[in-house]
């Protein structure tokens, strides 16, 4: 009968099959009004000039702190296993715009 009674300060949380797979993202472009911050996931392809939004995220100034430090949380838990993450790892700031290989030639 217990079993029956759920906590109410418990979320069920569905993850489909498609959603389970993700979506890969090397770029984030972040833009904000007074009312919201907008995250744009960008896949950036090595030799293409032109790149496409993969997933836009909308949230209220209140949860994009939320993530910030749930991010830095993370972040800082991830380095105390593995180590400092290199931020000149792709040099140009950063962004892997060259993905640091060879030219493809024909």
């Amino acid at each position: 009968m217990q079993d029956d009674i759920q906590n109410p300060n418990q979320i069920n949380i569905e993850l489909s099959e498609e959603m389970a797979d993700g979506t890969y993202s090397n770029l984030a472009i972040i833009t904000h009004s007074n009312a919201e911050f907008v995250v744009d996931f960008v896949r950036l392809m090595p030799g293409v000039p032109k790149a496409k939004v993969k997933s836009r995220i909308i949230l209220t100034p209140h949860h994009a702190k939320r993530l910030l430090h749930a991010l830095a949380d993370n972040l800082d838990k991830f380095e105390q296993v593995y180590g400092e993450i290199d931020m000149n790892d792709h040099g140009q700031g950063g962004v892997p715009m060259t993905f640091g290989g060879p030219t493809a030639q024909a």
